[in-house]
Parts: C-alpha cells; structure tokens; sequence
C-alpha cells in the first residue's frame, strides 16, 4: 500500500478538512450551515466555493469536472467538461464558476422518465449537493447532484431521497421536542450497506453470452461440488482474490468510502464488502462507487466482478444488506435499547413507529426492492422470503407483550457468557440473536432490511423506509402534543399498546424458510408478493400514493413515472434473457450436441463394422437420450421464440410483465433444466463456452 491508511483516507475527497483548510472563514461557515441545516447556498459563497474545488482538483490531477448524478437507469452518469478556458490572446487559462459548481444542463431526453417528459424535451437540471462531498475519479473532479427536468419534476433517485430524509428529521425531531429534547435540531437517518458479489475469471466471463448481456448464467450443469461443504464461508482468501480486495481497499479509501469488513461469503467465488455506518444519502453515493470500483479494479486483476442477484443456480445469490439506524444531530442513537429498554420511552416510541411503518407498507417495501434479478433470488436459501416480516429477539418481543397485555417486563439485565475454559476472555450476551430469514431484523441498535439485491441502488429501500416511518411518527406527534404532563405517560402507554396491538402480525422470530411460515403469514393477512409484476401495482396504490404526497417525497406524476420505468425494466430484462438464452442454444449448446452425437453415430458404426459381435448398447442408448434432448430443447425453442413474439406485441405493459412472468420464464426454466442435462453429458473440449466448475472453482 502507497500510504497509511490515515493519509490515505479521504485524499481524493474535497472533504471538511480540505474545505475548512482552503475556503476563507465566512466562506466555510456559510457552507457548513447549508450542509448541516439545509439553508440555501448564496451565488458568491458558491463562486468561492468553486475556486478552491478547481485548485484543489489541479493540484491532485484533475483535468475536467462532472456533475455525476444518478438517473433512474440504477446506475451514475457524468458528462465531462474540461476547467480549460481560451483567451483572446489564444492562450488558456484553468477556469471553474460557482454557477458551474451548482447547476448543469444534460441532455435529459435520453434516460428513464417513465413519461415524465417527450423525447424531443431534451433540457434537464442538474444541482450541487454540498451535503455530498465531491472526489476525484482518474482526471476528473465529480461533483454530486440532483437531476431534475425542465419542469422540475425529478429525474433521478438522489432528489426524492433527499426529500425523505427531510420528511423523516422533521417528524422524529418534533416527537423528541415533544419529549423534552429541544436541544436537538435534526434527525439523520444513517446506512450501512453491505454488498455481496462474485468473482469469476475475465476470460471465461467473455466466453459467456448470457454474463455479458444477462449478467447471469441461462443454463449450466451443477458442478459436482457446490457449497455442500460449507467451506468457502470465512474460509482462507486466495491469493489473487486478496490482491483485488487489496487494491479495492486503497481505491475506497482514497474516496473516503469506510470500507471495514472483507471476507468470502457462502457461495463458492462470492464474497462481500461492508463499511462503517454514514448518512444515508452519503452512503447511497459510496454504494454506487463501490459497485463501480469493484468492476473496474477486477478488471486490472484479470476478473470479472458480477453484482446479478443470482448468478448461477444451485447455489447462493447476492445481496445488498442495508443496516439502518436514526441518530441526532447531538450523537444519540434512537434504536438504541439502552440498559433498561422496557423503561426507555423513547427508544419505545420508535420501536413502535417503526413496527408500524413496516407492518402498514410492507407492500411498498417489497416493491422498493423488487428487480427481475431479485425475484430469483427471494426465497431461496441465501434470502429472506418475498413475505415481509420482523424479527425482534426474545428480549423485545417479551417487552412488546408486555406493553400489550399491560404486564410487568422484568428485563434480565446484563449477561456475562461463559463458554468453558478459563483461558477464554468473558463477553456479554447481546440482546437479540440474529436472525438470517427475517427480512427486517433488529440487531442490536438498527434495523437490517435484508431484501435488497445486490445490484440495486439503495435508494429506493431508503426512500420508503424514511417516509413511513415519518408518517407514522406524524402520527405519533398529533396524538401527544397538547396531551398535559399529568396525562403524558397515560398518554404513551395507550399509544403504545395500541400500535403494538395492531401492528404484532408483522412480527415473527422464527424461521422464515419454511411452509409453515408461509401458510401463518397468510393466516395473519401479510402480503407474499412472489413477482416484481405482481407487486408494482401496490406502489401507486392510493394508501401509497398518500403518504408520498403528504410529505413532499414524490410527486403523482414522479410516483406513477417510476412505477412505469420499473416494469418497463422488468419486460426488457425478461426479453434480453429469453433472446439471449434462444441464441446461446441456437448457436453454442445445440451444435456442440449435434457435433457430439455425429461422433457417437460415427463410433458405433464403426464398432459395428469392425466388431460386429461387440454389443455398442451403451453407445446407443447415450446417443438416443442426447438426441431426444436435443429435439426437446429445438421444440421447447420454438415455443420460446413464438412467446417472446407475442409478449412482444402488446401494448399494455402490466399485461407484459406478468405474460413474461408466468408465461416467458416458466418455458425458459423448462429449457434451462433439458440444457443442463445435456450439457453434462458433451465433453468440455466440445463446448465453447465455460462450465460451472471452470467458472466457479478457477478464479
């Protein structure tokens, strides 16, 4: 590593110690009040502003600035400007205005707006987000912003965060003034979001069609060893893995991205990535660098990085853990039990909302994190089930029936654990277990939503997290202002038990993998929204639509665009597979068949000729079985291919998808099954393309 980590850390960043060190007094006390209290940024602070960014860009290489957005593609974009700036004397100077620094103007006609705006509308907006620090990326400065059209509807997924993350703050911050915590002036919502992935060889990863179009394997036979032996997990890193991490920690770290925690995970080739908690807008930001990072250092190491939910079949998929947490502007964690938690009405009232929120839009949140790639995923062994629930521990959910059936909570204090030799150091137990099927479980002081895929921006999880749980806390607000000091705890102990009486259903700490689970989620009215089709309806449902508007986060028009990009996502992705899966057998699997089955027919002919009295039953009964499989999948292509036409040909979009789902997937996952077999039965050499076990076990 070039530096230690300290001076590493942050040196590519126009970060607080840059500004504090580079911006004038008045200038740097202007800014930090528009970071930290939202106030609006004046022309000439921004101009200020802006000369030191150029210097300190130049100084650290920069040629060029962006403004890097994120337009509902699900991905960044950058339009790259040069700081040079000609003279009349036919000389340049490096030149950079603080009307650059806050606003921009792409091109907006070419990316997702869901019908928002018409093609031939090109102009959109993009604005500076100071609470986003800007970084360097090769010879570019980037800047953070929003991206919003013409009329000002947003285009991206950084605004209506944004905007959630106000409405949250304003609702938490008014129920602490309520319970005598005026000191604090605001409420941040803070993530840390895990990131699994896989790592498979670069070269075999161009050999594959289905990876470079799909980012996920169509077919493939089962290597003869899986993740059976459960030793990939927190297993030995090899070598070359550890050199990519190596460099992706230093490239990280240069960004200020804290990343903390490396390891293998279960799969074979999958690993993860988790950083230190941060404000969940500057979180989203590192997640999206870290994505993009990842790609680009794999690929100096000889790699390919592939952030698709579920790779490869038989064995675990990725996903994207987000640990979510709300804290003050004065340093207090408001999940935070405390050491008496049946005690603590704060920490109470939170819990509540939070329970609340996740029982009354469950069916919102599953839309936040419902993909294509993610459904596949949903329900298998690695994920939580599409059916959203909470897990609480025996420790709070003893409190909740307490607060329910009005008995008395004895809590059990603190545990020292003892595990058997005295040489071993004591610990003290935590308060909950955890629990790795839930979908929303409480570990410690934060909520884990473990539903998010691994390719997805954050945003969405995030955005609906911090609105319904400000509009529950809204809630709680109107129902105790105004109640006297008298009344106050009478007051806290109706409202409690009567949220927790209506909300208990959403809370299960069992096992969330099995049958039984399923049929008493049923029971207990919570949605199982199995599909992204079937679940995007609920995100302009009226109740939805409702509370998006009361807090300012979407627009109608900005909530239904979304809802029309997502399914017009998911239909395209569903078509890029079925296609690509009828030209990789087309082309690659049955001619290898076909040319396997030509040197069978040729070798029992000749066994015949020459060894007439030698038996070549074996010969012919493999030859027969690979034959019939191979008409199977023509046949099963045909149907494919006349599927695609007719899901191609209609015109209502939710008819589309849900067509794609029961009706396009289901026949590719027929083909899937008849080219496995016959894949394991043709020799290596004869296919062109690399199997499971190459591309999982030679990284």
């Amino acid at each position: 590593m070039s530096k230690n980590i300290p001076e590493l850390y942050g040196s590519l960043v126009f970060n607080d110690p840059a500004m504090r060190t580079r911006l004038p007094k008045d200038v740097y006390k202007a800014l930090k009040k528009t970071i930290t209290d939202g106030t609006h940024l004046e022309l000439d602070v921004a101009n200020a502003v802006a000369v030191a960014m150029k210097e300190w860009a130049i100084e650290h290489g920069a040629t060029h600035f962006t403004h890097w957005f994120q337009p509902m593609t699900g991905i960044t974009a950058e339009k790259h400007d040069s700081f040079l700036s000609p003279t009349d004397a036919g000389e340049a100077i490096m030149d950079f205005s603080g009307k650059e620094l806050v606003k921009g103007e792409p091109d907006a006609s070419s990316f997702p707006s869901g019908g928002l705006r018409a093609t031939f509308e090109a102009r959109g907006y993009t604005a500076w987000d100071p609470t986003s620090y800007a970084f360097i990326k090769g010879h570019t400065l980037c800047i953070p912003t929003a991206f919003c059209s013409y009329s000002g509807e947003a285009l991206d997924k950084k605004t209506p965060l944004l905007r959630s993350m106000e409405a949250v703050s304003r609702e938490a911050t008014r129920l602490l003034h309520i319970l005598g915590k005026t000191d604090v002036k605001r409420v941040n919502t803070t993530v840390g979001a895990e990131q699994e992935y896989f790592l498979i060889d670069k070269d075999m990863f161009y050999q594959r069609k289905d990876l470079i179009f799909c980012g996920r394997t169509l077919f493939g036979a089962s290597a003869p060893k899986g993740q059976e032996m459960d030793d990939h997990y927190f297993g030995v890193i090899r070598p070359r893995v550890e050199s990519f991490m190596e460099e992706l920690n230093e490239e990280l770290w240069k960004l200020g991205i804290p990343a903390k925690t490396e390891h293998n995970e279960v799969a074979p080739a999958q690993h993860e990535l988790a950083p230190v908690f941060e404000t969940v807008n500057v979180a989203v930001d590192h997640n999206q660098l870290v994505m993009e990072i990842m790609k680009k250092v794999a690929d100096r190491h000889g790699l390919a990085c592939l952030l698709h939910e579920k790779p490869f079949e038989g064995i675990n998929g990725s996903g994207k853990h987000n640990n979510w947490a709300l804290s003050t502007d004065t340093g207090e964690n408001l999940l935070n039990p405390g050491k008496n938690p049946g005690a603590n009405t704060q920490f109470l009232l939170f819990l509540a909302a939070v329970i609340a929120a996740v029982d009354e839009y469950a069916d919102l949140l599953r839309v936040s994190i419902a993909t294509a790639g993610n459904d596949h995923r949903l329900g298998a062994n690695e994920a939580p089930p599409a059916v959203v629930s909470m897990f609480l521990g025996d420790e709070l959910e003893a409190i909740v029936e307490s607060i329910e059936n009005d008995s008395f909570f004895v809590s059990k204090g603190t545990v020292e654990m003892t595990i058997g030799p005295k040489v071993l150091p004591h610990f003290t137990q935590d308060n909950t277990d955890r629990n790795r099927t839930s979908p929303f479980a409480f570990t410690g002081n934060k909520f884990e939503f473990r539903m998010p895929g691994s390719s997805v921006s954050l945003s969405g999880p995030n955005i609906v997290l911090n609105t319904a749980v400000a509009e529950i806390l809204s809630r709680f607000c109107d129902r105790l202002e105004g109640v006297s000091a008298d009344e106050f705890d009478k007051a806290v102990h109706a409202l409690l038990k009567e949220t927790i009486t209506e909300h208990r259903r959403i809370i299960f700490n069992g096992n969330g993998y099995t049958d039984e689970w399923l049929a008493e989620a049923e029971r207990r009215g919570l949605p199982n929204l199995k599909s992204t089709p079937e679940a995007l309806p609920y995100y302009i449902s009226d109740k939805n639509l409702s509370m998006f508007l009361k807090h300012n986060v979407f627009t109608k028009e900005e909530l239904y665009s979304r809802y029309e990009i997502k399914l017009e996502a998911y239909c395209k992705t569903i078509h890029i597979e079925a296609k690509t899966m009828s030209e990789m057998l087309r082309k690659d699997l049955l001619p290898s068949v076909f040319a396997y089955t030509g040197d069978l027919a040729q070798t029992i002919l000749q066994k015949k000729e020459v060894l007439p009295d030698i038996s070549v039953t074996a010969e012919e009964k493999f030859l027969k079985k690979l034959s019939a499989l191979a008409g199977e999948i023509s046949d099963g292509l045909d149907g494919l291919d006349e599927d695609v036409r007719s899901a191609e040909g209609m015109d209502d979009e939710l008819a589309a998808g849900n067509y794609y789902y029961s009706t396009v997937l289901p026949k590719m996952d027929e083909l899937r099954l008849l080219a496995n077999e016959a894949e394991a039965m043709v020799p290596d050499d004869l296919l062109p393309y690399p199997t499971y076990d190459s591309l999982l076990f030679y990284a």
